[in-house]
């Protein structure tokens, strides 16, 4: 495979697809400017796609030509290596038509664990590309070909591209088998709540310990058996990270993933000297960062922490949901609902997983129109990790194409529950559990959450009262004496209480 690493059109092109990748990035920071977005995403990484194919056409020796008419024509004559190039268009074909199919059936519900095994695809790539790379080391033109007085000719990595391959394969690893626990906790295969392994906190600090004595092992020896056993170790480290986490740190966890794929993906630009992954990677990464700290912030969590998987629901604090349920408490119709925010000057519409599971933003929308139409303020409140991925409630009220300047986050709207005549809660639990504020023993602990129990009425939609939120906790919001309990399916609570408005 010849790189043409020395062309100043494949710099440019790099260049251009950064810059889209940039823009795009930009425009995902807005749900009203996430489709310009998507489409500079897309352009940029068409653009780094073909850039690539064209600089590292796969070719094939010919034949030696040797000295001719004066010129040196020592260096083998190539030719394009048709079938190579045809099993990597097929390649790509394949993946494109897995991508598009799964694109147009997954439901909006799934889509948290749709990025999380995204994710584990992504470390997966570095891991493979590492282990290629470690294997023929001359052919990614990462190593030196000695040839010793006695004994047969051998190659030598680079001592950087050594530190570069460890690190790639190491950060991929973890990012592979994260991802596939944090995809398995959320596509319901394992359960939400933690599992806390004894001595776990010390189990993985010796982990990465000994990755980081194999690993300066291998950058000292290029031995084989360091670089698997850093693999091997990564693997599992990536594993015992994420099993201890509860699904109330599920969106920090996949905003964590995101950062650590993008880093996987920046160490492996550097191994095969591509520009556009470096400056993808590091994007991603970065911002993934960003993200998770911004997710620590509004969870009260300490960002190192979470770096190192130390966070997550410790035991405590989550079984005693069974004898809150037996205290008195109220249930609403559709109609009562009905007729309290007909009556009321504002109305701040809290969602939630609930509603994604119910897919009720598009009859959520409607419900709203409906007020807004009786002369009743209405707002929306998003916890920023509400659902199970960050901005999933943004996303889904831009699906219903709710208008964007009714759309307010805690920190903005939190002030205004005192003075609202109704809190609409749909399906969001843990977001608005009083317990995050007063009961240390609670996983939740320390989250800021949305404060509905100040409003005068609090409007709950949940399927039952037998249930408790992702974390595991029971919810002190439904038994309050301004609360009242809309037991029903969302979507179908939802539809109701159009149905009385009108």
């Amino acid at each position: 495979m010849e790189q043409v690493a020395d062309n100043p059109w494949a710099a440019l092109a790099y260049l251009v697809a950064g810059v889209c990748f940039i823009l795009a990035l930009r425009g995902l920071s807005s749900p009203a400017s996430s489709q310009r977005g998507n489409r500079f995403g897309m352009i940029g990484m068409t653009i780094a796609v073909v850039t690539t194919l064209l600089t590292h056409v796969p070719t094939m020796p010919v034949v030696a030509l040797g000295e001719v008419g004066g010129y040196d024509y020592a260096a083998l004559l190539q030719r394009v290596d048709t079938l190579a190039v045809i099993e990597i268009l097929v390649a790509i074909g394949v993946g494109a038509v897995i991508g598009i199919v799964t694109a147009r059936r997954i439901a909006m519900t799934a889509m948290p664990q749709l990025v999380a095994a995204f994710h584990s695809l992504v470390g997966l790539a570095a891991v493979l590309v590492a282990v290629a790379a470690y294997l023929n080391p001359v052919a990614f033109g990462i190593a030196d070909v000695v040839t010793p007085l006695i004994g047969q000719p051998f190659a030598t990595i680079h001592p950087v591209s050594r530190v570069e391959m460890i690190l790639g394969v190491a950060i991929g690893a973890i990012t592979f088998s994260g991802s596939v626990i944090a995809f398995l906790k959320l596509n319901g295969n394992m359960g939400g709540a933690p599992i806390l392994l004894p001595m776990r906190h010390a189990i993985n600090l010796g982990v990465a310990l000994m990755i980081a004595y194999f690993a300066f092992a291998f950058w000292l020896t290029e031995a084989p058996a360091n670089f698997w056993i850093v693999v091997a170790l990564s693997f599992a480290i990536g594993f015992l990270l994420i099993v201890p986490i509860g699904g109330a740190d599920m969106p920090v966890v996949v905003s964590m993933l995101n950062s650590y794929s993008g880093w996987a993906a920046a160490a492996m630009g550097f191994t095969l000297h591509n520009s556009a992954m470096i400056i993808t990677g590091a994007l991603v990464g970065s911002s993934g960062a960003i993200l998770s700290y911004i997710m620590c912030r509004a969870m009260n969590r300490s960002f190192i922490s979470v770096i190192a998987g130390g966070f997550g629901a410790e035991s405590g604090g989550a079984g005693d949901g069974a004898a809150k349920e037996q205290r008195p408490w109220k249930r609403g119709s559709a109609e009562d609902a009905a007729f309290l925010m007909t009556q009321a000057e504002q109305v701040i519409i809290v969602p939630g997983y609930g509603m994604a599971v119910a897919q009720a933003q598009h009859v959520l929308r409607e419900m709203a129109d409906k007020l807004k139409e009786a002369g009743v303020r209405v707002k929306y409140a998003i916890h920023p990790v509400a659902g199970r991925m960050p901005g999933h409630m943004n996303v889904l009220l831009a699906e219903a194409n709710v208008p964007y300047d009714e759309v307010f986050e805690l920190e903005d709207i939190n002030s205004e529950f005192a003075q609202t005549d109704v809190a609409f809660v749909i399906g969001a639990n843990d977001v608005t559990n009083p317990a995050a504020k007063t009961d240390k023993t609670s996983p939740i602990y320390g989250m800021p959450i949305l404060d509905v129990e100040k409003a005068k009425t609090v409007l709950f939609v949940k399927r039952s009262m037998g249930g408790v939120g992702y974390a595991g906790v029971d919810n002190d919001v439904f038994y309050m004496d301004n609360t009242m309990m809309l037991l029903a399916d969302a979507k179908k609570m939802v539809e109701e209480i159009v149905k009385a408005i009108e």
